[in-house]
């Protein structure tokens, strides 16, 4: 322990010095921007970049990257909550909550509440890494595919609860995502799948930001034209406002969801450390944890801050988590690490074990540097809350083409392909159709997202065991995950049971 601290110490004042400092600084708010960009998010801002980085020593360049890594964390939150647009695929389940939150003129609420959970889940996370980083990736190296289904299945057990009581639109929701994830080329046979009549586009499959634009931000804007003409044209915007003692009693109320920002931080980082699992799934993950233990439930969807919090916390708790791997088995936890492994390898570093002990500077000046990058960019985050706000306040005359124009460059962005455009306003009218039969829109999302990580884990587990299911309780990881799993998912179908059940006895 002691040898820990003074390491860190060391750490400490490699990452202060003034260049390294500075590139914190500007690191954190190049990435807040760049996550509230709809379809950047930080792969392409850290691949964008990268090059940048070799005017500088390997140690402040890889302290740049991943103060963008930390920033684009806290962003994507942005446009999630003032626009309805995901900023990135992380930020998808803050749009649940902090989207609804934001119509109701509670915009600082939820663009606080992202920023303390988000400095809380970092926090915590940093912590982690820096005292158990060797036992958490010798646990790391145990999940293989079995243990990654068992999660998703954990993952999708969440959802039940996503799409309130009615469980059939809730399934149906979700079978429409893993249809959809299911679309492009086989990953065994590499035969194409469900591409609509041999449709080109669909060979690389449906983009999983393309669904979420559209759904969340096309679909939102023509929902709320609706609302708006209802209204006889008066926003429902406008009320947003930001002042010293709001900011205070929303900090007074975030005190109340403690136990929701631990729970997810320790959620986000175990599932960052995994492999390939990345902060996305950590998010959704803690989204339905928090909304099936909440006393409440029926809250979140419509602007709970929990709902907010939860997510949050954890996908910059899998952002640290997700470097773990990166640092101590040279296995990248996330498509970002990854990027940041190809820089360390043209640094002349190579990740693993031996890291901490022949590149101990670099290594303990990187972990000291998640703990400044996450102080200043909370700092930066809620200093331009007030600027945030003003976009709400913009008539809807002219933030609706703004939000259809950020759609279109979001949709095109990461595969620069028009078909994904016009894909993304397809899926922007099924979402205002699902919003108007009142389907859950949150299941399909978080399906398409899963659904890609799950079926590769299922079909090598089925693999490895001969087409046998039970690899999945017969491991000592995989077994408990997944009976917790299974009971999740029967608990939600036993309501109707004990309803009627109580109903003949109250009868009687």
């Amino acid at each position: 322990m002691v040898d820990i601290l003074m390491q860190l110490w060391g750490g400490f004042l490699v990452a202060f010095e003034p260049l390294n400092l500075m590139l914190v600084i500007v690191g954190c708010t190049i990435g807040l921007f760049i996550g509230a960009m709809p379809g950047l998010g930080s792969v392409n801002g850290v691949a964008i970049l990268l090059p940048l980085t070799f005017l500088v020593p390997p140690t402040g360049a890889i302290i740049f990257l991943a103060a963008i890594y930390y920033g684009a964390m806290y962003g994507g939150a942005i446009s999630s909550i003032m626009l309805g647009i995901p900023g990135a695929s992380t930020a998808v389940a803050t749009t649940f909550d902090g989207r609804p939150l934001a119509k109701n003129g509670l915009a600082d609420k939820a663009l606080t509440a992202a920023a303390v959970a988000s400095f809380v889940g970092g926090t915590i996370s940093v912590v982690l890494f820096t005292f158990f980083a060797p036992p958490l990736a010798h646990v790391a190296l145990f999940f293989g595919a079995p243990e990654e289904f068992s999660l998703m299945m954990l993952a999708f057990a969440t959802f039940i609860g996503l799409g309130g009581d009615d469980i059939p639109k809730t399934i149906f929701s979700i079978c429409i995502g893993l249809v959809l994830s299911a679309v492009g080329l086989d990953i065994i046979s590499g035969e194409p799948r469900l591409i609509f009549g041999d449709i080109p586009g669909f060979l690389h499959g449906i983009n999983f930001l393309v669904l979420a634009i559209g759904i969340y931000g096309i679909g939102e804007m023509l929902w709320t034209v609706e609302e708006n003409y209802k209204a006889g044209g008066a926003s429902m915007l406008s009320k947003a406002v930001v002042t010293v003692q709001r900011t205070i009693a929303n900090l007074k109320e975030l005190l109340r969801t403690w136990k929701t920002a631990v729970m997810s931080s320790f959620l986000g980082y175990f599932v960052g450390i995994l492999p390939a699992a990345g902060a996305t799934p950590g998010s959704l993950m803690a989204y339905g944890v928090a909304r099936q233990i909440a006393r409440d439930p029926k809250r979140f969807g419509k602007g709970a801050v929990d709902g907010v919090v939860a997510p949050e916390a954890a996908n910059n708790a899998a952002s640290t988590g997700s470097m773990l791997p990166m640092l101590t088995l040279g296995i990248p936890g996330s498509p970002t690490t990854a990027i940041l492994l190809g820089g360390m390898v043209i640094w002349g570093l190579e990740p693993g074990p031996r890291l901490f002990t022949d590149h101990s500077e670099f290594v303990w000046g990187l972990i000291a540097s998640l703990y400044a990058a996450n102080l200043f960019a909370v700092i930066i985050n809620v200093a331009f809350i007030p600027a945030f706000i003003w976009v709400l306040k913009l008539p809807f005359t002219l933030l609706a083409p703004l939000i259809f124009v950020l759609c279109l460059v979001g949709g095109y962005a990461p595969t620069q392909d028009m078909h994904d455009v016009w894909l993304m306003l397809l899926f922007g009218i099924v979402g205002y159709l699902m919003r108007k039969l009142d389907y859950p829109l949150a299941p399909a999302v978080l399906a398409i997202v899963l659904g890609p990580l799950a079926e590769p884990a299922l079909r090598q587990s089925l693999l490895i065991n001969d087409g046998s299911f039970d690899i999945f309780f017969t491991r000592p990881y995989s077994a408990p995950i997944m009976i917790t799993a299974l009971v999740l998912l029967a608990l939600p179908l036993l309501k109707p049971i004990m309803r009627l059940i109580n109903g003949k006895k109250a009868k009687a």
